[in-house]
């Protein structure tokens, strides 16, 4: 496999985990839950996902022909409580992932020396994928955060619950080197 496919089907496999880190958070938590903040100026998790769906829309769509940045794009609206219920957080996160996806599934090996911009910096593929997934974790980290603080007990782990690290490493090293790539194993 060469370089470019290899780098795009990690990067799709760390967005994916990402993915399902804030969805697995979002079922955690009630209704309210997803709107709380903790001051005026404090994000909730309902902000923080109608920021992500700005950004990915801004970012992915036309990736290759257009400025990241794009015209349509009220980011500073993003940051309001523009979302009411749960119903529309869903479906703009999914829109927004789908977005990434999208733009993902038409790089390959032809187009991927080609250079994007983002505000009119250029950016070699990896360079706008990597700053993509690392936004994403961030605000995904927050999303997490919020969620684990909201919830309490019971909290089911994203993660190697605590305490449990020697016998899922046991079992890792039980199943060998060769246990699968790319795999939707926790972090």
């Amino acid at each position: 496999m060469d370089h470019a496919t290899t780098y795009l089907l990690s990067a799709r496999h760390q967005f994916t985990y990402y993915k399902a880190l804030g969805e697995r958070t979002f079922a955690q938590v009630d209704d309210a839950q997803l709107f709380w903040r903790a001051d005026p100026e404090a994000n909730s998790i309902a902000i923080i996902v109608q920021h992500l769906h700005g950004n990915m829309r801004s970012r992915w769509t036309d990736l290759l022909t257009s400025d990241g940045e794009k015209e349509w794009r009220q980011r500073d609206l993003e940051f309001e409580e523009v979302i009411t219920d749960r119903a529309t957080l869903l479906a703009r996160w999914e829109e927004g992932w789908q977005s990434l996806f999208h733009a993902l599934d038409t790089l390959n090996t032809a187009n991927f020396d080609s250079t994007v911009y983002i505000r009119a910096q250029a950016h070699t593929i990896t360079d706008a994928v990597n700053r993509q997934l690392c936004h994403y974790a961030y605000h995904v980290g927050q999303i997490v955060l919020l969620g684990r603080m909201l919830k309490g007990v019971p909290w089911s782990s994203l993660s190697i619950p605590r305490g449990n690290s020697g016998a899922f490493n046991q079992e890792k090293f039980a199943r060998g080197a060769h246990g699968g790539h790319f795999t939707d194993e926790l972090k």
